[in-house]
This record gives C-alpha cells, structure tokens and sequence, in this order.
C-alpha cells in the first residue's frame, strides 16, 4: 500500500499547480505528505489493531482516524472531515467525497479473500462517507487492488470495473486539457483508473495520474496503490519516497507490511 503514499507525495504539489504533462521531477522538497497518506495509515493502524475480528473494525477505524488526524492537523483535510475529527460524537456525513477512495487501498492488501476485502472497504468508508457513491468508489479500488495481488491482468480488471462500478468512455489525452479539480468521487475515481488502464509501469501509472491536474495528489493517490499492487513499487522510488514519512508513520507503515507478509 506504499503506492498510495507515493502517489500522495508525488501529486502533493501540483494540487493547486497543475501541471498536465507527465514530464516533471518525481520528487521534490515541495512534496509533502497529507490527508491521503495520513488516513490510509490509519486504516492500516486499525486493521491491524482489529485482529480481523470484523465487529471492532468500524471502532477502530473512527479511534485511529481522530488520532492521527489530530497529530496531522494541517494535512489538508476538508472540511465537513474537519468537523468529523472536533465532534463530542463523531457520525457519518453522507459525503460523496474522494476521501473515501484515497484511504482505502490498505484493506485489500489485509484481506484474505475478496469476499473480505470489500466488507472491509465498506466498514471503514462508512464511518465518514456512507453516500452510495462513496462506498462504490471505495469497494470499486479495492476490488481492482485485490485483482492486482491475485496476478490477474490490467484487461481483466477493466473488464469488472467497467462491468460492475464506472462507465469509462475517454482517454486521459481526451480529457486533460480541459478536466478541473473536483474532490468527488465520481469525477475522480474513473480518472484514477484510467491513469492505470494506460499504464505501463508504476511510476508511468503515477506520471499519467499527475499529468491530468486536478486533485493531483488524491488521484495519482489512488492509482498508486492500484499500480502498486500490480507492478508492485521499484526499490529506487521507495527509498526517496521513505523520508518524507515521519518515525511515527514509517512505525505504522513498516508493520502493516509486515503483517501482510506474515
């Protein structure tokens, strides 16, 4: 899942500078961490603290969320998630927002079967984001990550996530001279998928991702735990990716891996 953290990193800049070409600097110390990197942890914080026992997951996910996102404060959280994190009883806000997309990536590299891996997807969505299309859009990614460990093709994937979620009928060329930051799912998450339908590698899926503007960060976030798992990430980008990760979140991340090997 340390696709999804790149891709975070890497778009991180370019939010408000879009930059609609694949031709950039990778890293850069502009780069930051922010909500999508710092909320995916925290799911994998809470699965693993769950001991797959399913019933303690949903508190857990809300537990690790506020925490975390109270140690991050400036992480470029929106704001009705703002609000979630100061309420006395913190509910779910029928949000549609690509929030609940951009954390997901971590409960399909946990789960043992797909079966698993989309009840997870929608235990630790609906604490914040119980719109019908934010559950899709997260269940959508998981299955296509879920897909990817299982060796199945980028064919195959398109196929069910054509099928089953998002009619996707453009190309990224068609679109990215025009396309705008939306922080929806449905104008995000189809973009997302088509960055890695187009792919041919990991840091391609990430560059395509960038190149299109928009919510650089969340998008090329949610293509890089996409790409992650199928082209899995080259220890190069890894490595200069590992720093901008403070102890506390490479702790986290270094031990979900962990569990997901073991």
């Amino acid at each position: 899942m340390l696709g999804a953290i790149i891709g975070d990193i890497v778009g991180s800049r370019f939010e408000m500078q879009n930059i609609k070409s694949k031709e950039f600097t990778l890293f850069d110390p502009q780069c930051r961490v922010t909500d999508d990197s710092i909320l995916s942890l925290a799911i994998c914080k809470a699965l693993m603290e769950s001991k797959r026992n399913q019933d303690l997951l949903p508190a857990l996910t809300v537990k690790y969320m506020r925490v975390l996102g109270k140690q991050y404060p400036n992480a470029g959280y929106g704001d009705a998630f703002i609000r979630w994190l100061s309420a006395e009883i913190p509910r779910p806000y029928n949000s549609f927002g690509n929030g609940a997309t951009m954390r997901v990536s971590g409960c399909a590299f946990f789960a043992k079967n797909l079966k698993e891996a989309q009840y997870l997807a929608k235990s630790v969505t609906e604490v914040t984001h119980n719109h019908p299309e934010a559950l899709k859009g997260a269940e959508a990614l998981t299955v296509a990550i879920y897909m990817a460990r299982e060796g199945k093709s980028i064919h195959d994937i398109k196929e069910v996530i054509l099928r089953d979620y998002y009619t996707i009928d453009f190309t990224l060329d068609s679109i990215r001279k025009e396309y705008t930051f939306s922080p929806y799912c449905q104008t995000t998450v189809p973009e997302a998928f088509e960055a890695f339908f187009e792919s041919t590698s990991f840091e391609d899926a990430i560059r395509l991702a960038v190149s299109i503007g928009g919510d650089s960060d969340t998008i090329a976030a949610m293509t890089g735990s996409l790409a992650d798992a199928y082209y899995g990430v080259p220890r190069s980008i890894r490595m200069q990716a590992l720093p901008y990760l403070d102890q506390r979140l490479q702790a986290i991340l270094f031990a979900f891996e962990k569990t997901i090997q073991d």
